[in-house]
Parts: C-alpha cells; structure tokens; sequence
C-alpha cells in the first residue's frame, strides 16, 4: 500500500501530490511504500494501547479475585450463622458476598433461603401465640404451610429448620391431648387420643401414651370380664378384640381373650359338668388340687388418676397339676361392714402351674367411695383342671 512520506497519508499510484499535507510525492514509488520516521512513530502507539490493555486486566483480574475470595469469606461466615438458625445476620452476610461478586449464584440462592427462613420463624411465633390461646389446630395449619415452603430446598441448615418445625409441631400436639384428657374423655375419644399422641414423635408423649393405652386397657377389661360373668362370650370377645386393637401386646387382654375362649367352649360342651363341679367342690375339701389349690396372697383397694375404685390381688397355685380359669369372687364393704357390691374377675395368665403365682385386677367406675373407705372380702375362688 502506497503512503505519503511526509504524513504516513493512504495515496493512489497516479497522485503526484498528497491530499493531506499537500507536498510534491516522491516519483520513485518505493519511496512511496512508507516513511522511516513515520513508521518509528506509528509503531509506538499501539504498544502503548496493548501495555494499558495488558495493565488493566491484570488490574481487573486482581481486582476480582480479591472480590471473590472476600465474597467467598463472607459466605462462608453466612453458612456458619444459617446452622445456628441466626437468619438475620447470614441474609447480612450473604448480600455483603453479592456485593463483592455480583454473579455469586450460591449466595442468591442462600440469600433466596434466608427470606423463606426469616418468613417461616415469624410463622412459628404465630403459631406459638396461636396455641397459647388453645387454637391449636390453625397454630398446626400455620406450621404445616410453613414447613411447605420449604419443598424446593435440601441441606443441613433447611434438616435443621425442619426439626425445630417438627418439635414445635409435636409440643402442640402434645398441648392439645394433654387438654383433652383434663376434660375426663369418653373411651371413644380416649381411643382417638391415643392414635393422635402415639404418632408424635417425641419422648414426652410416651408417658402419655402408656397412661392413655393403660386407660383403656382397664377399662376393656372391666367391660369385657362383665359380658363373661353374665356369660355373654360373645361380646366379651367383641370387646377384648377391640381393646387389643389400641393395646396389641397387653398381657391381660391376651389372657382375658383366652378365658373368654375357653369359658365358651367349655359352657357350650360341658355346661352340665361345670355347674357339678362349682357345687360338689366344697364337699372335697381333703381333695387338694379340686378344692384347696388356691391360696390368696393379697387382695387391695386403691383410686386410680381418674378416682376409680382399683381392686387388685395376687394368688399362688398349691395344686399339684396345672388349673384354669380361676375365678375370684369379692364383695365390697364400707367401714360399717355394709355390702356395696360383689363381683366376679379371672386370674391371669389363664393357666397356673404348681406354685406359680397369678394376679387379678378390676376396675370399679360406678362406686363413688374412696379406696381407704372399702374393704374387700373374698366370698369364694373357683378353678378348672384339666
């Protein structure tokens, strides 16, 4: 390319003059090419241009890196402060590491977090307020939507804000049983309780949970021993079955269940047998294992938490085979020796063998005197061999 040797201007080949600086131009057209002093002035430039380019992103690349690692600092600091639940200062935190890196995406999305977690603990101090009040089901409907917000994240700090959702979902719940059973509950809404506070997860709802289960365990058994006496089999199965439903490992019921069965097929084959043996049983009375196999060890009267008259009492085998089916006849009497009442209640396990020990207990719910006021008596024992 042609160039004016005076200016460094573009010229076409035919031109004597150039257009710029006006000079007479060289008729050599190798003197055209270019200019010595030019082109010791044209090549400055640039590398001037390069250097303060080159300067400059050293400058910006030291620049951001700094801003990163403060930015990165700042994070971590904010992590530190989300899993002591400190939400306020890591959403500080977390803005400051934005600051310093703008295109920080895990501190958006932390920062994101902290808005959710900050809205999610003003819930919970709604719902804590809501269930002081005994609104305890809108203070459970408030933390259940807060513990919602919370779908589209995972973590360690979100596993933390979900546990302590979780206690101060369970310490309502416990609240709201714990006020239904002050009301003194039918055994229909005892059965329900029980399923509501056995599905908390949380050490103190087990005493709960055993004292309701306890409660109608005593109270299945009352009603079932009642169908047996008046040799209703039937229904007394109905309600031991219904029983073991809340109670599946009760001892007492399992044995009452087995009485029951064994009381019924022995009444419905051998009804003739039975009544004999229950009238000639006090005319053996050298025959040991038919009339003397029982000893009574003990026989007490106490209130329960709901102020139920508690019978309770404890037998030893002195036969020489194994018996069944005992039975413990009592009355109840006042101080005065009056006769309140008489009942009749099995002896579990159903089976004892020679020296073993059983025990009996029933629950009376319409006597209104007290336990120190009643005593018992023992009127008769009746038992099965086999």
């Amino acid at each position: 390319m042609l160039h004016c040797p005076y200016c460094g201007t573009s010229i076409k080949e035919d031109e004597n003059y150039c257009i710029k600086c006006g000079k007479l131009l060289p008729e050599d057209r190798y003197n055209r090419i270019t200019n010595k002093k030019w082109i010791n002035r044209n090549w400055k430039f640039p590398l001037f241009i390069t250097a303060g380019i080159i300067l400059s992103s050293i400058i910006l690349y030291v620049t951001l890196e700094i801003n990163s690692a403060k930015a990165k600092e700042l994070y971590n600091e904010g992590e530190e402060k989300v899993l002591d639940q400190e939400y306020k200062e890591a959403k500080e935190l977390f803005q400051q590491a934005i600051n310093h890196k703008a295109n920080f995406q895990q501190a958006h999305f932390s920062l994101e977090f902290m808005d959710i977690a900050i809205e999610i603990r003003s819930s919970l101090e709604q719902a804590t307020k809501l269930s002081e009040e005994g609104n305890y089901q809108e203070a459970l409907s408030v933390i259940n939507q807060s513990e919602s917000k919370l779908n589209d994240f995972n973590g360690s700090a979100v596993n933390n804000l979900i546990e302590t959702i979780t206690q101060q979902r369970n310490a309502i719940k416990l609240q709201q049983v714990q006020q239904s059973l002050a009301k003194n509950p039918n055994i229909d809404k005892l059965k329900v309780l029980l399923w509501d506070v056995a599905s908390i997860d949380s050490e103190k709802a087990e005493p709960i949970t055993k004292n309701i289960r306890n409660q109608i365990i005593d109270y299945t058994s009352t009603k079932a021993n009642e169908q047996l006496n008046n040799k209703q089999f039937t229904d007394a199965q109905l309600i031991v079955e219904d029983g073991l439903k809340y109670a599946p490992d009760s001892e007492k019921l399992l044995s009452l269940q087995t009485t029951i069965d064994k009381e019924k097929v022995a009444f419905e084959t051998a009804q003739q047998k039975r009544i004999e043996q229950a009238m000639t049983s006090a005319t053996k009375e050298k025959q040991v294992n038919e009339t003397d196999a029982i000893e009574m060890l003990s026989i007490d009267i106490t209130d329960d938490e709901q102020g139920n008259l508690v019978v309770k009492g404890e037998v030893q085998s002195v036969a020489t085979i194994p018996i069944n089916s005992i039975m413990i006849e009592y009355a109840l009497l006042t101080e005065n020796g009056n006769e309140l009442t008489t009942n009749e209640v099995y002896v579990y396990p159903d089976e004892l063998y020679p020296e073993e020990k059983g025990k009996f207990e029933f629950t009376h719910f319409d006597i209104e005197h007290k336990g120190k006021n009643v005593q018992p008596k023992v009127k008769k024992i009746t038992w099965y061999t086999d």
